[in-house]
């Protein structure tokens, strides 16, 4: 069977972004020829570096390229000015825009010989909620000020979010059936809302994400749900009991920042925005300006990035591959960088990684 090969879009951004993208890369040329995957890389710009020299954070070229020439990408980090900048906003927000990525897929894992096991995924609705920004402020009668924002729950984005969270738990159970260790023995989504009191937005939401994975498709995925005051709750008394997290954006926003902290450190916590037709592969970590240059940034969230991009595009056993490669690394302890109590060089961690593939 002739190999496939995949377009991938490197997009190194600022800051330490430039240092990690190229363990992405390497991942990827380390994975073995059996599993017949080959890869052609195209360097694109973005971030806030690219606004200074050429007036634009995210150029029309790269999107066009993404749109054309790639299969999926690979997105480092972006540094934000420290006080306003007429013309500049987030690259990342507007390529979540522009290639419909609906959803927001973070994974939180620990090593398996953790106190607290952790191996959970928080789905995140991208594009409603709070976050369609539609605020206005007025005077009450009294003179005071009044803000009002407008909280938009829709069917479709509710259905289209839960299914992919359904279809996570399905790609998940793969990929442990594949060799991978885990904390669970069979896929399990947890629905998270607020409808006690939000009855009329939250309420479609649960409604919506109940009827999605009540698909035959889904009978092999549990379902549950919790309000979203005790899910922060349980979700750090007991992460072990968590595998798919699907929530509206807020809550997903929130839960999502509050989780990386189960695992140390945000070099370890990858993402994935994707929607239909393309997925970008993002660690979750800034730019870290403070630490640029040095070769001591943590690679394991672009790496497995890299990996939750391969899963997204169909290539289980690649991805299961790579996570198995990050535990032993992170289980040996070995080779650590500094956020995680170490000493070694991003380099090493990489050359490490790519030894276990």
């Amino acid at each position: 069977m002739a190999a496939r090969t995949l377009r991938i879009g490197l997009i190194p951004g600022d800051g330490i972004g430039r240092e990690v993208i190229p363990a992405g890369r390497r991942v990827l040329e380390a994975l073995p020829t059996s599993l017949g995957l080959k890869f052609s890389f195209t360097h694109l710009d973005a971030g806030f570096e690219t606004f200074q020299k050429q007036g634009v954070a995210l150029p029309d070229k790269t999107v066009d390229v993404l749109k054309s020439d790639c299969d999926g990408a690979l997105f480092g980090a972006v540094s934000s000015p420290t006080v306003a900048t007429k013309g500049y906003s987030s690259p990342i927000v507007a390529l979540r825009k522009r290639l419909s990525l609906y959803a927001n897929v973070r994974p939180v894992k620990s090593t398996r010989s953790a106190a607290r096991p952790v191996d959970l995924v928080i789905v995140r609705e991208n594009t409603e909620d709070l976050y369609v920004k539609e605020e206005k402020t007025y005077n009450a009668p009294d003179g005071s000020k009044i803000a009002e924002a407008i909280k938009r729950i829709s069917e479709t984005a509710s259905f289209n979010i839960s299914a992919m969270a359904g279809d996570i738990a399905l790609r998940r159970q793969r990929v442990r059936d594949g060799g991978v260790d885990s904390i669970h023995s069979r896929p399990l989504v947890t629905i998270t809302h607020k409808s006690n009191v939000l009855s009329q937005t939250d309420g479609l939401f649960r409604e919506t994400a109940r009827k999605a994975l009540g698909l035959d498709k889904y009978q092999m995925v549990g379902v549950e749900e919790q309000i979203v005051d005790s899910m922060v709750y349980k979700l750090f008394r007991q992460p072990q009991d968590y595998d798919v997290i699907v929530a509206p954006n807020l809550y997903g926003d929130i839960l999502s920042d509050g989780a990386a902290a189960l695992v140390g450190s945000l070099g370890l916590v990858p993402s994935a925005n994707v929607g239909r037709d393309f997925v970008i592969g993002e660690p979750c970590h800034g730019s870290a300006p403070d630490i640029e240059g040095q070769n001591i940034a943590n690679p394991i969230a672009t790496i497995r990035s890299t990996a939750l991009m391969l899963e997204f595009q169909g290539e289980e056993q690649a991805a299961a591959k790579i996570y198995a490669a990050v535990d032993a690394n992170l289980e040996e302890g070995k080779l650590l960088t500094p956020d995680m109590g170490g000493k070694a060089t991003t380099t090493e961690v990489i050359d490490d990684v790519c030894s276990r593939l």
